[in-house]
């Protein structure tokens, strides 16, 4: 089993539900919760014109590759109800890995750790929160 650290970010709808609804169906797809994050309120980043986020960080082990945690992860999303957007733009939910164990991986589609862990604070203090000293190890 690998420890990994989720965030979920909601800012469409039912926002709460969506976060607990990902939470959920994470662990239908394999994800084992151990630890979340208190739910935090922030401003959107990247397109600014549209509703604030709830954003929440989960600490799980999976017993998978990092490429299989994003196809769940990517399901997810979908079962939640994302539907396409522009970039950077509203969704419903938004599931992203941030950090998989120790590994590091630059691929097109996938990069651990997570590019804006450490310039983004609705990632990087709910991350914190779980894991005080895990930004001085990225």
């Amino acid at each position: 089993m690998t420890l990994v650290y989720i965030s979920l970010g909601s800012n469409l709808g039912e926002r709460e539900a969506h976060l607990s609804d990902a939470r959920r169906r994470l662990e239908l797809h394999g994800a084992r919760l151990l630890r979340t994050s208190n739910v935090i309120e922030s401003e959107p980043f990247g397109v600014a014109d549209q509703p604030r986020f709830l954003n929440q960080v989960l600490e799980a082990e999976w017993d998978g590759s990092p490429r299989e945690l994003l196809a769940a992860t990517k399901q997810v999303e979908g079962e939640v109800g994302r539907t396409p957007s522009v970039h950077w733009g509203p969704r419903e939910i938004d599931v992203d890995i941030l950090l998989f164990g120790e590994e590091h991986l630059a691929e097109p589609d996938l990069v651990i750790p997570h590019p804006g862990l450490r310039e983004r604070k609705f990632v990087r203090e709910p991350l914190r929160e779980l894991r005080p000293d895990i930004l001085e190890k990225t």
